[in-house]
């Protein structure tokens, strides 16, 4: 499986992007796409994430309210919009893939909010937020 994402850039404060993660080698089912980010200097951090389980957008704290994720199981893909843009977005930002079988009881499918639980990373992309 390979995770490629997309988008990054230097931005502007209060403006919008939108990162994608592609996704290949995989069967675009039961399966979770995560975005997570790492600032300089600080821990890697879980942002939001979306399965193919219930579709059920997932958020964090921090950043609900100004990102939208999305599906795209056509083009096995994920997109991450992140509005409102500010200094403290400055990060790499990956995707990261979680999979469970077919049989997998209930409560191992769908989204994980841990850095560990995650089976597979993208290389990242770089926002950078600049006045």
């Amino acid at each position: 499986v390979q995770l490629v994402e997309s988008g990054g850039g230097l931005v502007q404060p209060g403006q919008s992007l939108t990162l994608s993660c592609s996704v290949s080698g995989i069967t675009f089912e039961n399966l979770a796409i995560g975005w997570f980010r790492q600032a300089p200097e600080k821990e890697r951090e879980w942002i939001s994430c979306i399965s193919t389980h219930d579709e059920n957008p997932d958020y964090a704290d921090s950043v609900k309210g100004r990102i939208t994720i999305s599906m795209d199981a056509v083009k096995n893909s994920v997109h991450l919009r992140i509005h409102r843009l500010k200094p403290d977005d400055t990060a790499i930002y990956s995707c990261a893939i979680y999979v469970w079988g077919f049989y997998s009881p209930s409560n191992v499918r769908g989204c994980r909010h841990r850095v560990g639980d995650w089976d597979a990373w993208g290389q990242g992309t770089q926002v950078t937020v600049f006045s």
